[in-house]
């Protein structure tokens, strides 16, 4: 059983910074390409940015140069840095990740975290 537990969302200010955090646990044997996705209310579920275990990483155009996504292999961990956030920033923020355990590989998603942008 593969979960992936995310952390880090809340309120912020316009112009503020979080750092979310997700978390595989159980029978990983490997982890491929780790990333997070966002869905703000009434719209579709939209790529924010993904980074591949040699950490070649992409991003969405509208978060180039504010959010860095980076991964932390020996902890089986991703993170989001968000600076400079506005409110279209605002939706629920969901991991991702490309896993091989008990002898498939699949990919699985966490529960999703709020992140909410406003003064």
């Amino acid at each position: 059983q593969v979960q992936l537990v995310e952390s880090g969302g809340g309120l912020v200010q316009p112009g503020g910074s979080l750092r979310l955090s997700c978390a595989a646990s159980g029978s990983v044997l490997r982890i491929y390409t780790m990333g997070w996705y966002r869905q703000a209310p009434g719209k579709q579920r939209e790529l924010v940015a993904t980074v591949t275990s040699g950490g070649s990483t992409n991003y969405q155009d509208s978060v180039k140069g504010r959010f860095t996504i980076a991964r932390d292999n020996a902890k089986n961990t991703v993170y989001l840095q968000m600076n400079s956030l506005k409110p279209e920033d605002t939706a629920v923020y969901y991991c991702n990740a490309e896993i091989l355990a008990d002898q498939r590989l699949d990919g699985y998603w966490g529960q999703g975290t709020q992140v909410t942008v406003s003064s």
